[in-house]
């Protein structure tokens, strides 16, 4: 029987400029989806990505490569990963003026 899990990794947090989301340990997962739902939305280009990073340790990150279009207006989107190794988190930088409240959730399943 497969197990997952699921964890609110941010609860009603406004990204404004540079973000990260809480970094999660997922090792013993094969795969993970991230889920972005945006509260409320202000002034956000369509388009705008936030990236998924891994990490060994949970200090030290790198791009893994998969990419998540943010939404630019309430809703929510997401993202698959897979062969991620140890950590996971969500980065990016909005745009001068753009913010967006969110509720970001990761799906870990083996």
């Amino acid at each position: 029987m497969r197990e997952s899990q699921t964890a609110i990794i941010e609860r009603n947090v406004t990204w404004r400029g540079p973000f990260a989301a809480e970094p999660y340990e997922a090792a013993w997962a094969s795969e993970a989806i991230y889920f972005v739902r945006a509260l409320t939305v202000d002034h956000m280009p369509e388009g705008t990505l936030a990236r998924v990073q891994i990490s060994p340790d949970g200090m030290h990150w790198c791009d893994e490569g998969t990419t998540l279009t943010l939404p630019s207006a309430a809703g929510v989107t997401f993202c698959r990963v897979r062969h991620f190794g140890g950590w996971l988190r969500l980065v990016g930088e909005l745009p001068t003026g753009a913010s967006l409240t969110v509720l970001v959730y990761l799906v870990v399943k083996e």
